[in-house]
């Protein structure tokens, strides 16, 4: 899209908000893997004294920002479905002829908002934080009466994409909570956010899925992956279905294979395939971006998964071949410590690399190179 130049079309918009080629929370009508978060949910309501505001936490990408979307569904257009017998309801699925419910899949229900970065028309970009000015319209509609039913719900996704005012101005929602609406937050990082806000709210925190749940829903929702690939992709999640899903779709494993086998060479470190693998990096583009962004996790993630094998003395299962015995190989080359420092070293050196736009290039040869230092 040319800068400045501002979506007429919503299918446009969406797609600004939500890049992928899955659904998004708001029409994903399937949860997997939080039976017991949406029992709690379900209980609470039944009970007649539902919190005011729920903070739902949990590594990104493993169905928080869906649960709150069909717990949302569900008060605005579900709760006075039958059980099977014609008590009260038993999950909080709602049917697809539900009054109200096509204005929800729409996000244009009158009594739902949905407080999210937006969209900033002078460059025709989706905003890097939530603006206080969109809190400010949260806060107008927490006050206004319910149109359609009993209650108004907002959903916050993220909570950790507001900026200092914002998260004040919740915080004063959350401290004046207004009758018969609810307050759903999203947050991946829960201890960054203001202790006020966190203890303003009832905790529901989610787990990351199963390694077979991941396998299972890649194989729905990237079916041209095959069973191999769906496994290592599992792994490299961590229990995030929407993190494999990102992983598939940038070809990740490709790339990870390439960093293992640099890594295999260490203490030594085979030069030229380094130079090989560190050149793809010194590309500039969106495609050599969403490569430097999944090195960033892949690295990250082997470097924390050597640490913590050593604290666990327990090999992980490996990814690829190659990996076996290769972190345990290394663990006796040097200490626990050693590897501890070497991992936070690059940590800064990717970092600083982003902050001020370093040659990436050089970032990954420095890096390949205090591990080199840390294996000797």
């Amino acid at each position: 899209m040319a800068r400045g130049k501002t979506p007429s079309d919503p299918a446009e918009l969406e797609k600004l908000e939500w890049p992928y080629g899955w659904p998004p929370p708001w029409r994903n009508d399937r949860l997997v893997g939080h039976d017991q978060a949406e029992k709690t949910l379900l209980a609470a309501q039944q009970s007649g004294r539902l919190h005011h505001a729920w903070l739902m936490t949990g590594p990104r990408g493993i169905g928080k920002a869906t649960l709150a979307w069909r717990f949302a569904r569900f008060l605005l257009a579900g709760q006075d479905q039958g059980g099977l017998f014609g008590g009260g309801p038993e999950n909080l699925d709602v049917s697809s002829d539900a009054p109200g419910r096509h204005l929800i899949d729409a996000r244009s229900h009158p009594d739902l908002f949905h407080l999210r970065r937006s969209l900033n028309h002078d460059t025709g970009r989706i905003r890097a934080e939530i603006a206080v000015d969109d809190v400010r319209g949260l806060g107008e509609f927490m006050h206004m009466t319910p149109a359609m039913g009993k209650w108004r719900v907002a959903i916050v996704d993220s909570a950790d994409e507001m900026n200092r005012n914002s998260a004040n101005a919740v915080l004063k929602i959350l401290e004046e909570p207004p009758p018969n609406a609810v307050l759903l937050i999203v947050s991946h990082a829960p201890g960054r956010l203001l202790p006020t806000i966190r203890s303003r709210c009832r905790r529901l925190a989610l787990q990351p899925l199963s390694e077979d749940t991941v396998v299972k829903l890649l194989g729905d929702h990237a079916p041209e992956t095959n069973p191999e690939e769906r496994r290592a992709l599992a792994r490299l999640a961590e229990g995030s279905i929407g993190r494999a899903l990102e992983l598939a779709g940038a070809g990740s494993l490709a790339l990870y294979r390439e960093m293992v086998e640099v890594l295999a060479t260490l203490p030594d470190l085979d030069m030229p395939k380094l130079h090989a693998f560190a050149e793809r990096f010194a590309k500039r583009g969106e495609e050599a971006n969403a490569d430097w962004r999944a090195l960033n996790y892949l690295f990250d993630g082997w470097l924390k998964g050597l640490v913590r094998q050593a604290a666990l003395t327990a090999e992980s299962a490996p990814v690829v071949p190659m990996e076996a015995g290769l972190r345990a190989r290394l663990l006796e080359a040097a200490g626990v410590d050693r590897w501890m420092e070497a991992s936070d070293e690059v940590g800064r050196l990717f970092s600083r690399a982003d902050a001020v736009n370093l040659d990436r290039k050089q970032t990954v040869m420095g890096s390949f190179l205090k591990l080199q230092g840390a294996a000797r």
